[in-house]
């Protein structure tokens, strides 16, 4: 018996209270600088709650910002606008398409972390994700032969990249789903940077991408509050503090799913075998300084496993929260200081 998870209606109202609880733990008032407003927004693009808090002497650029999330994924990201990027792309396999600079340095780095992750994040899977179907209309597990047929397009060696010209093998198709939060964060972060009145910004894309800037007027932390995967609408499992200029990301097999036969099929494929993965792990959380990077990391260190992780985010200078099924949530050494546990089920323990 398949029973479907209700994701759109009852997860919009979560992500809108992941959004307002970040608010509500980065709301400051504003001291001695009364020149420094506070605007507040909550908006919807790359198809989840965009919560935007934002401290400035100028003007509210809030409309601005959710103008340029949905820009990127309009113009960049979206693979069912023909007029992308990469529609256009996916379109010409098995040709050579010439595409933006900006979108030849996104491909640059996911194309590295693709190969430092030795492929367990790739972003040649979007067949399979709408083979599954795991937010549509129709969540299924597909037949084995289904999956084979597609899995032979699977590989991120199937795409090359060279300069602004882009090369798929036919039958190869790219998707950035995976990253595509993050780069909106990136973007957004860039924007900030030529706007002199901005002191500074928290962003946070469905409570899985977030991005903070510059400082508070009166100099408090940012906190940015993790889900309990088990418990997704209940308290948090806990919080973590970020500097300006840091990005996080999380992902979770509880983001996106249905139950078959009681057993949850999560929207986090194994490239390798085109099933969910399965080791053991709920969720995990990346800090880095790079949305882009923050969102790809968090999706290869999920697929990796805990152990198997360790190398890639030392590569990338990254921190860690890793959650698993036994309720231990485990920090990598400089996640330590800024972590705090909210819920006493969980238990806190250190990655050997």
């Amino acid at each position: 018996m398949m029973t479907g998870h209700g994701f759109h209606k009852k997860n919009v109202a979560m992500l809108i209270g992941i959004g307002l609880y970040g608010m509500i733990i980065n709301a400051v008032p504003v001291l001695a600088n009364t020149e420094v407003e506070k605007y507040t927004n909550t908006d919807f693009a790359m198809d989840t709650v965009v919560s935007e808090t934002l401290y400035t002497t100028g003007d509210d650029l809030n409309t601005t910002i959710g103008e340029k999330i949905r820009q990127i994924e309009t113009e960049y990201l979206s693979w069912t606008d023909e007029d992308s990027q990469i529609a256009k792309l996916n379109s010409s396999a098995g040709k050579t398409t010439e595409i933006s600079a900006e979108l030849a340095e996104y491909l640059k780095d996911i194309f590295q972390l693709a190969k430092d992750s030795a492929g367990a994040f790739d972003p040649t899977i979007g067949k399979l994700i709408r083979l599954w179907d795991i937010t549509g209309e129709n969540p299924h597990v597909p037949e084995q032969t289904e999956l084979d047929d597609l899995l032979k397009d699977v590989g991120y060696q199937k795409v090359s990249l060279d300069g602004y010209k882009v090369t798929l093998e036919k039958g190869t198709t790219l998707d950035l789903g995976a990253t595509g939060k993050g780069i909106g964060c990136d973007v957004v972060s860039d924007f900030l940077k030529t706007q002199k009145d901005v002191s500074g910004m928290i962003l946070n894309l469905g409570g899985s991408s977030v991005m903070v800037y510059g400082e508070k007027p009166d100099g408090s932390e940012w906190k940015v509050a993790v889900t309990d995967p088990r418990d997704v609408e209940g308290e948090y499992l806990g919080a973590i503090t970020l500097e300006g200029g840091e990005f996080l990301s999380t992902s979770g097999d509880y983001e996106k799913y249905f139950i078959e036969d009681g057993k949850r099929y999560h929207h986090i494929l194994d490239p390798k075998t085109g099933y969910p993965v399965w080791n053991g792990l709920d969720s995990v959380t990346v800090v880095c300084n790079s949305g882009l990077l923050a969102d790809g990391l968090s999706t290869a260190c999920f697929v990796l496993g805990m152990e198997d992780a360790q190398s890639l985010l030392e590569k990338y200078n990254a921190e860690a929260v890793f959650v698993d099924e036994d309720k231990n949530v485990y920090l990598t050494s400089g996640m330590k200081e800024r972590f705090e546990l909210m819920k006493n089920t969980y238990t806190v323990q250190e990655v050997k």
